[in-house]
């Protein structure tokens, strides 16, 4: 029986089934503990907060450790920039090492320029209310008329209250802290001081810009430990890599001013061999891209492909959406470009649909774009004929809006 016992230990130990205790102390769980990640429930890797809790809810719960975010920059950059200084201010706050590269802006000076924490979430929650009470006096004064099927309909938004433990809120009418930034380590890489230090090369070549800057991370990633191959010497960490405007004429690329560039596989070469370093590393990147200056299409295709997450911004700056009523309540529209599969055959997709986003006060915040019902008798048929064709610009998620003289029957 002992012998038997010993062997039916053995044959457990070998063979493991899918259901196991786990222990009180997490002695169970596959997962490294690191400062601000948490596993994921649907595919078991790592987590990270891309610091918007509305944007790690549209994305499935944040950022996978290993992944690759992709921002398409909107007409002036200017949201996008606030996410990739969200994606740093978040690192910080978390105690992830940093690495900032920029052509545009020295680091130290994004570095500044960051957010600083809310040190209580509750206070973010309170301020919302305050915004969401006097935004539902100043609708409750306009002439509409709402129908008497929207008036229980309570408003749907994306934005979720997180713990603190994972996502923070940040408020962008106060500079981080000095203190903050003195304790953590962070690498930088600024392609003019990069020019200067190696003059013998051409200061226009693209490929020779993006490959300083492959073995700058890969540097820091072998010294620091981030692989794996040398033991880190504090805790394990992990090593957030922010890349600001890639592949602008700035980077020495001319992606953005010719069809038919002569660097034409730079840029994606480039992406490979970085994706290839963050998925043997405990690292996670974002870059913002302008998308929406590169004239040959065919070589963002690649981009995409070679990204992990892509998220799009259109702003309404200096477009006819900025004028229309339809979009009175937002600065922009946030797409959804592409989501990642991680160890299943779909992706984690979000019901939202139709999102857009708007920046208040103090916050940055993505919500779920609410089209208004149809206005009232006070309104002249041009008026609405104009409401009802800017909503036909919307996918089918926004349905739920009565176009022209066409209403829903219940």
């Amino acid at each position: 029986m002992a012998a038997l016992a010993t062997g039916e230990l053995t044959l457990s130990e070998r063979a493991p089934t899918s259901f196991q205790r786990k222990a009180p102390g997490g002695g169970g769980s596959r997962l490294a503990v690191l400062p601000g990640t948490r596993p994921s429930v649907r595919h078991g890797q790592l987590l990270l907060s891309s610091g918007l809790p509305s944007l790690d809810h549209v994305l499935g719960g944040g950022l996978a450790v290993g992944t690759l975010l992709l921002i398409e920059e909107d007409a002036y950059g200017i949201y996008s920039n606030l996410l990739f200084k969200h994606f740093l201010a978040e690192g910080i706050v978390c105690g992830h090492n940093l690495f900032i590269a920029s052509a545009k802006e020295e680091p130290a000076d994004i570095l500044k320029e960051l957010p600083s924490p809310f040190l209580n979430t509750s206070v973010t929650a309170m301020e919302e209310e305050d915004e969401a009470a006097v935004q539902c006096k100043q609708d409750s004064q306009e002439s509409m008329k709402i129908a008497w099927r929207y008036q229980n309909i309570p408003k749907l938004e994306v934005t979720q209250i997180t713990s603190s433990k994972f996502g923070h809120y940040f408020d962008l009418s106060k500079p981080l802290a000095s203190e903050h930034t003195q304790n953590i380590g962070w690498h930088s890489f600024f392609l003019p001081e990069e020019t200067t230090l190696c003059p013998d090369t051409n200061s226009c070549d693209t490929a020779a810009g993006y490959s300083r800057l492959l073995r700058s991370i890969q540097k820091v990633i072998y010294q620091e430990g981030f692989d794996g191959s040398i033991p880190q010497k504090k805790q394990r960490n992990i090593l957030r890599i922010g890349i600001q405007s890639l592949g602008s004429v700035l980077w020495g690329d001319d992606i953005c001013c010719n069809e038919n560039p002569q660097n034409i596989h730079s840029l994606t070469r480039f992406l490979y061999a970085l994706r290839g370093l963050l998925r043997t590393s405990l690292s996670a990147c974002i870059i913002t891209i302008p998308s929406h200056l590169i004239q040959n299409k065919a070589i963002m295709e690649r981009v995409t492909n070679l990204s992990d997450t892509v998220v799009g911004l259109e702003s309404f700056i200096d477009s006819e959406r900025e004028t229309n009523p339809l979009y009175k309540d937002y600065h922009g529209l946030i797409h959804i470009r592409q989501i990642p599969r991680l160890n299943s055959l779909n992706c984690n997709i979000s019901n939202s649909k139709d999102l857009a986003f708007r920046l208040k006060r103090k916050l940055f915040v993505i919500e779920r774009l609410h089209l208004p019902p149809d206005l009232s008798d006070t309104v002249s048929r041009t008026s609405k004929q104009d409401l009802a064709e800017s909503a036909k610009l919307l996918s089918s998620g926004c349905s739920a809006m009565a176009i022209g003289k066409k209403h829903l029957d219940f």
